[in-house]
């Protein structure tokens, strides 16, 4: 069907099927997927992800169906539990989907966004600055509690445990996430509505993980999940300006996405020690809308996005 819709012209526009090394015809399984590229993504993540975490549900950890407990490694059951249905979502389903839609010049073009690090050292450093401090003012201001400078052994631990969950978290997500998806839908939809659909299919991807110590169970409440989609839609407009701001260079979204874990799971209950658990849920809301509102309106809603021009497909 043919009708106008939003382009964006980049330097590292993904290839056309048309210019990719795969069959050129449009029938069977791989002609589906080249018409639907972002349906079949977000199928594949949901899907493969949800099979890999079914153990982790099922297990002592979550339902408690089968009698058996994963392991802690590192202090957590989550990166023996978690970690191999992450990997099995949104990273090798953007492989899949890009292989058989833009074929090896579309890899390349994917895996070139991954190992784009040549930037100015100023972002680096100042997304592993700005993450701890606007969480840091978002507490202070729900709780009127003052910070408290961590030990030693907090920060020693901060710059490694930062560099495990890029390894994990980062590479798991963010190719499928940013890499795969954002372009895609910033072409058809443009920046603001485009992340408006992927922010909550974010969240919603995380949703069974609620089942599990990863989301607090079995404690977990219903407005908690609530506030958890908010957030991943608040926090992926920040997502797409980083990501656009830098030239879709990939490493600098995972860095933001994973500085904010790593500073909840590492830093956050030392700089505040007497507070409850769900406090840093509610500072990332805050600091997530907050720093939205501010580049939405900043950017008139362009979120740091190339010119576009219409056209149809």
């Amino acid at each position: 069907m043919k009708g106008h819709v939003v382009s964006i012209h980049t330097p590292d526009e993904l290839v056309r099927p048309s210019d990719s090394t795969g069959p050129k015809d449009g029938s069977g399984l791989r002609g589906r997927i080249r018409r639907h590229p972002l349906v079949w993504f977000f199928s594949l993540a949901f899907l493969l992800s949800w099979v890999g975490w079914a153990p982790y549900i099922l297990s002592e950890n979550g339902l408690g169906v089968l009698h058996f407990e994963f392991p802690a490694a590192l202090g957590t059951s989550q990166l023996l539990g978690v970690l191999p249905g992450a990997y099995l979502g949104p990273i090798l389903s953007a492989f899949l989907v890009t292989r058989v839609c833009d074929g090896r010049p579309g890899i390349r073009a994917w895996t070139g966004r991954m190992t784009k690090w040549r930037l100015g050292w100023y972002w680096y450093v100042g997304i592993i600055i700005a993450v701890p401090a606007a969480l840091t003012l978002a507490t202070t201001a729900l709780s009127g509690e003052n910070p408290t400078v961590p030990p030693v052994a907090v920060l020693v631990a901060y710059l490694p445990g930062l560099v495990l969950q890029m390894i994990t978290t980062g590479i798991a997500e963010e190719p499928g996430w940013r890499d795969f998806a954002m372009p895609r839908l910033q072409r058809r939809y443009g920046p603001f509505f485009g992340t408006l659909i992927l922010g909550p299919l974010w969240g919603v991807w995380h949703l069974p993980l609620f089942l599990t110590e990863w989301g607090g169970w079995p404690g977990t409440t219903w407005s908690e999940v609530a506030v958890f989609l908010v957030t991943t839609t608040a926090f992926s407009f920040v997502m797409t300006w980083v990501f656009n701001h830098t030239g879709q260079a990939l490493i600098l979204a995972m860095l933001l996405h994973t500085s904010v874990n790593n500073f909840l799971s590492i830093a956050w209950s030392e700089v505040f020690p007497t507070l409850s658990d769900s406090t840093p849920k509610l500072a990332f809301l805050l600091a997530s809308v907050t720093a939205a509102g501010i580049l939405l309106i900043v950017t008139r809603g362009r979120l740091g996005c190339p010119p576009v021009t219409r056209g149809t497909e």
